[in-house]
């Protein structure tokens, strides 16, 4: 095994102002080895067959199912000291994927694969929050979007600390706790210029009880020396980061200059934040820059790197597909698009093979597309979302395809449906909205949080907190009518009827917690 050493990689462009190491004494295991691209080109290539075979195909997902429907009693894998590295192996991951999308019959097999273990897991559960974009200056000239240097009509600012205030408290009166804090990479706005705002979002509190939970991170790779200090902030839940594609060459084509194009450096970010001690991070790639069947692959590859080393998969799998952004031809006409019934099906598939990650659905797409994709497995989603700096306290002009020129956000939405509409709507799916944060804060987190998911436990956290925390919406930010249809859902589902059933003693607990919540305390979880 070839290890890197020090604080970057041998050829860096990383050396600027928004991280340096001080931890100087972490080797690496070389990319190139635990994204084999060759071995999934192979695997792809070799699968074809075996992908028209029904009875190889069906054969896969069983196997799959049963994994993921084990319990404590499994035994531990030797290696990797954990149950297990993955729901699929590299060959069933290519056999599945190269499924074709229009082969009802087998496609269904697979949704109602992934919907099963989905549920299984995370129950009938979606979790929710929204985007909020701080900065939007940026060097970097990734070629598809609207934030990169290049662009010279994009309108660039940052939130003040008021600024910041009011954002905050514009998302806690729609009933969110739980937030992503994204900037772009620039020397005008710095990683302490972060942490400060970090502090900033932590302390705001409104009326009634409003207050942001969780801050989830979307910003540039840190170093582990600076990791520790954004953990030390108290506040930081999971770190995200997108590789937006794991292949090399088509990487280097579109982020031809600015620190991002260093491949390296950026895919082992979550390694450095797994060293720092941010035991939760998340993954993900920018579907249409290229051949999706391969980045698919390549993210079952990286979660199995990350809990080989470190004994815990990605925390979230993020599916973003492209949108147009300001400026940018490529986004509008993406080298590799991705239709409907193949995204629904990478969907799954990743569901699959990654089955205790929590997979995240963005308002990219619609309101039709976010519903089809849910029984795909997927288990969170962002609502109420804008994409541009001060959006949420300041007028917002929607943004659509034939007016790109006064695009202000990163990206375009198709899903502009305000939270409280989502609320509703989820319900009327089916699920149950949550707002739950007691596992990050209660230190059930990367190992620890894999282990209770592995083990079949989670539902005794998960199922109960999601009730307390909806009925703590209802209280807080409902009108009436959607106070009444939440209220109706939360007695289903402490009755006799609820899509996962309590055991008499949790049954107990949660009343007890109930009451307490009814009877005006908020911030109440097991």
């Amino acid at each position: 095994m070839r290890e890197y050493a020090g604080d970057f990689l041998p050829g860096t462009k990383i050396s600027h102002a928004w991280s340096v190491e001080r931890e100087t004494h972490h080797r690496y295991r070389n990319p190139a080895e635990w994204i084999n691209e060759e071995a999934i080109h192979k695997a792809l290539d070799a699968t074809k067959a075996a992908a028209k075979d029904a009875g190889r195909v069906r054969e896969i997902l069983a196997k799959a199912k049963e994994k993921a429907f084990v319990t404590e009693h499994a035994p531990v894998n030797a290696e990797s000291k954990s149950e297990f590295v993955q729901g699929l192996t590299l060959e069933e991951c290519a056999t599945l994927i190269n499924v074709d999308s229009n082969n009802v019959e087998l496609m269904n097999d697979i949704f109602d694969t992934a919907l099963a273990i989905k549920e299984r897991i995370y129950g009938n559960r979606v979790v929710l929050f929204a985007p909020l974009y701080i900065a939007n200056h940026c060097m970097n000239t990734c070629t598809y979007c609207a934030f990169r240097s290049a662009n010279k009509g994009m309108e660039r600012s940052i939130l003040t600390d008021d600024d910041l205030r009011e954002e905050v408290a514009a998302l806690q009166r729609q009933g969110h706790r739980r937030i992503l804090a994204l900037t772009g990479e620039h020397p005008k706005y710095t990683f302490d210029n972060f942490l400060h705002a970090v502090n900033v979002i932590a302390s705001v509190k409104t009326e009634p009880e409003g207050s942001i939970r969780r801050i989830n991170v979307e910003i540039p790779p840190l170093s582990v020396s600076d990791m520790r200090r954004l953990k030390n902030t108290d506040s930081v839940g999971t770190f995200v980061l997108f590789q937006e594609t794991y292949h090399r060459e088509t990487f280097k084509t579109m982020h031809p200059s600015g620190p991002k194009s260093d491949f390296d450096f950026r895919v082992l970010t979550q390694d450095r934040a797994m060293r720092a001690g941010l035991d939760d991070v998340g993954i993900g790639a920018l579907f249409g820059l290229y051949d999706y069947r391969y980045e698919v692959c390549a993210m079952l590859l990286h979660s199995e790197h990350l809990e080989r080393e470190y004994n815990a998969g990605p925390h979230t799998i993020s599916v973003p597909r492209m949108r147009p952004a300001d400026g940018s031809e490529l986004s509008i006409a993406p080298p590799y698009p991705v239709n409907d019934a193949d995204f629904k099906k990478l969907v799954a598939v990743l569901r699959i093979a990654v089955p205790y990650t929590g997979m995240i659905l963005s308002t990219r797409e619609s309101p039709e597309m976010r519903s089809a994709l849910l029984k795909c497995g997927m288990s969170q989603m962002s609502a109420g979302s804008r994409t541009d700096v001060g959006a949420y306290h300041k007028d917002h002009t929607l943004s659509t395809e034939a007016n790109l020129s006064k695009l202000a956000g990163q990206f375009t939405l198709q899903d502009e449906r305000p939270t409280n509409e989502i609320v509703k709507w989820l319900m009327e799916e089916g699920y149950v909205p949550s707002w739950c944060t007691a596992c990050y804060r209660q230190g059930r987190t990367g190992e620890d949080f894999m282990n209770i998911c592995k083990a079949g436990d989670i539902h005794d956290f998960c199922h109960p907190n999601s009730l307390l925390t909806l009925q703590e919406y209802l209280m807080d930010y409902a009108d009436p009518d959607l106070r009444k249809k939440g209220e109706e859902v939360i007695a289903r589902e402490m009755g006799p009827d609820a899509s996962e059933p309590l055991s008499s003693q949790s049954r107990k607990r949660l009343e007890r917690k109930m009451k307490q919540v009814l009877e005006g305390e908020h911030d109440v979880y097991l």
